[in-house]
């Protein structure tokens, strides 16, 4: 069983609380796959020019590069100096994964999976010991479904997962197959091949009629 906890904390305590108080109707998104060495963030509500002076404006930040600029919304690479507090090293140093980040007037929400309460616990304590503001908000309990629940195989629900996780399902996609396919460290045809799987079954569970059972392969 995995524990989904949102939590709530003071931006002025962490990062970008300057960025966020000099833009109030910006909202900063946590886009962890698209960098591998530091954060990359999705700025929208405001223009190109708001969202870097906010950046420029924050002592917190040590660099930025605009990377993507759509119609409603900016991705930069953020750097941030070494004092700042590591929200998200706190958050996952125990194994936890990120699955929301985002900040907006002057508060950073945030969604983590972690295995077990133990580790959220943990965490808990982590970010108290850090000085900061924790307001959790929710905690959710997720029981994981047995083999006779779900006709997955492993790597099918692992690639479904990852896929959740990295933003691959939204509009636009946080992540492409190719890299989603280098995360998990096989190739995009075998990440294709596991996707048309598993499509396949879960559109055939839930157009299956109550009762009836699939026929053996």
């Amino acid at each position: 069983m995995s524990t989904i906890a949102e939590f709530r904390l003071p931006a002025a305590e962490t990062t970008l609380g300057t960025a966020l108080e000099y833009a109030p109707d910006a909202t900063f998104e946590l886009e962890s796959s698209v960098s591998k060495t530091r954060p990359s963030l999705w700025v929208s509500g405001v223009d190109r020019e708001t969202a870097t002076a906010a950046f420029d404006a924050d002592p917190s930040v040590d660099g930025y590069e605009l990377l993507v600029e759509t119609q409603s919304r900016l991705l930069f690479d953020v750097s941030f100096v070494d004092e700042t507090v590591r929200l998200r090293d706190e958050l996952l140093a125990d194994g936890g994964s990120l699955l929301e980040m985002w900040g907006t007037d002057g508060w950073w929400q945030v969604r983590v999976r972690f295995r077990n309460r133990d580790a959220l616990c943990d965490a808990y304590d982590r970010l108290e010991a850090s000085g900061l503001s924790v307001d959790l908000r929710r905690v959710t309990d997720v029981t994981s479904v047995t083999d006779s629940e779900s006709r997955l195989t492993p790597e099918q629900q692992e690639a479904l997962e990852a896929a959740l996780e990295h933003g691959y399902f939204e509009i636009p996609r946080g992540i492409s197959m190719e890299e989603l396919a280098d995360e998990l460290g096989i190739s995009h045809q075998a990440l294709s091949e596991r996707f048309r799987r598993a499509y396949e079954t879960l559109v055939g569970d839930e157009l299956q009629p109550a009762g009836e059972q699939p026929p053996l392969e």
